[in-house]
């Protein structure tokens, strides 16, 4: 089983906003891969799937069930509702990847790593309070604010611009296209095709 979390904050004041990224990455594979509606457990809201992988698998399982989760506290307390859910679960941090936005990566650059620190974002910070370091983390480049006199947590909250959109719709297309690689654990295929794709 795998757990997919996109970090974000609730309400309809952040749905566009760049600190939002991790959920518009968890709608974007409820919708292409057509899971239920999502429910509330918790702080959290959760929908649940058995896939089947696609034909351009060459190993792994045949399917394998795998969780949506969307914290429904605030960015900086994230990892008490993720704890919940993945405890109650029995998921351990090495099957959990967390989707969120990260400032030191250009837009439309992503990152796949396990463990490591927070790099000072705070959903992160909680995540690493309460679940662990161990957990994979696919960040998502927003880039840091065109202005030097803007303050990042005030740069995290506006909303996309018309420009980054047209960058982050295709990153989002095409990780949904190769998630596949993520859920049968071998994400190198997944970093290799989404992040270094092969020149044409």
């Amino acid at each position: 089983m795998k757990v997919f979390v996109g970090l974000g904050n609730p309400g309809t004041q952040y749905q566009r906003t760049r600190h939002n990224v991790g959920f518009l990455f968890i709608d974007a594979l409820k919708e292409a891969f057509s899971y239920p509606e999502f429910k509330g457990k918790g702080k959290a809201l959760i929908t649940e799937k058995s896939i089947s992988l696609s034909p351009k698998m060459t190993g792994g399982l045949s399917s394998d069930k795998t969780i949506l989760i969307k914290p429904q506290d605030f960015m900086n307390r994230s990892g008490p509702p993720v704890n919940s859910l993945t405890s109650f679960y029995k998921i351990p941090p090495e099957d959990i990847i967390v989707i969120y936005d990260d400032l030191d990566l250009a837009p439309g650059k992503m990152r796949l790593k396990q463990g490591g620190g927070a790099g000072g974002h705070n959903g992160i910070k909680s995540l690493m309070a309460h679940i662990g370091p161990n957990f994979w983390r696919l960040k998502v480049g927003i880039g840091r604010p065109p202005h030097p006199d803007q303050a990042p947590a005030d740069f995290v909250l506006q909303n996309f611009t018309t420009s980054e959109k047209t960058t982050l719709i295709p990153l989002m297309e095409k990780t949904v296209d190769y998630i596949d690689y993520l859920w049968s654990e071998t994400p190198n295929t997944f970093i290799s095709q989404v992040m270094q794709p092969e020149k044409k």
